[in-house]
């Protein structure tokens, strides 16, 4: 049996001052539960990344690290994209845990399913993919663009899966190869199926 995991959970932000209390409160009691369940080690954390946002959000991560349980902040110099702050994020964090979930700050990924994955993760899984169940809040436009986006990567060669965004937990062992790509366009869903591992996916409901 594995001890209890250091978790990291790595959230980029942009622009995102009318949620991150939300988030952080409903982070934050998740982290005590699962702590106080003996799920995870009390050293895990919340990694915020912030992503040049000319808002609020800089100040309110670092009253978190201040104030609050948890919060650590990276401030990136500047705006670069929702891809490329969650990789500065994964690779601020590989070193300083056994496990790292992202999840976008607005929380429409269900927080609830963590348990789950770390349960999937102590099972032997170095990847644990979040799913969405269906796709009933979308509109049909963005339905029916969605599977074409997938059935085209399919058919250009790329592994991806279905229904998944970057709701994901990956091992250290994962973020450690994962730094040996070098890739300039990131897309991380692409990538995580291409290193490999063991992997297996829990099933959510995505909030409207």
């Amino acid at each position: 049996m594995k001890e209890a995991p250091v978790l990291a959970i790595v959230v980029p932000c942009y622009k995102e001052e009318a949620v991150l209390h939300e988030t952080h409160k409903r982070l934050s009691q998740l982290l005590d539960r699962l702590t106080t369940e003996e799920r995870i080690s009390s050293k895990s954390y919340i990694l915020y990344v912030n992503d040049g946002s000319t808002d609020r959000t800089w100040e309110i991560i670092k009253e978190f690290y201040k104030n609050t349980s948890y919060a650590c902040g990276l401030n990136l110099a500047g705006n670069v994209g929702h891809q490329n702050a969650l990789m500065a994020g994964l690779n601020a964090v590989k070193e300083r845990c056994d496990a790292a979930i992202s999840i976008d700050a607005d929380l429409q990924d269900d927080v609830n399913v963590i348990p789950e994955m770390i349960e999937r993760y102590m099972e032997g899984n170095d990847i644990v993919y979040g799913v969405r169940r269906e796709r009933k809040t979308d509109t049909f436009f963005k339905r029916t663009t969605a599977l074409a986006f997938y059935r085209l990567m399919k058919t250009m060669g790329a592994k991806s899966v279905y229904n998944h965004a970057d709701y994901r937990l990956v091992s250290r062992q994962v973020l450690e190869e994962l730094e040996h790509y070098q890739e300039v366009n990131l897309y991380l869903r692409g990538l995580f199926p291409l290193i490999g591992f063991k992997s297996t996916t829990v099933l959510y409901d995505r909030k409207a």
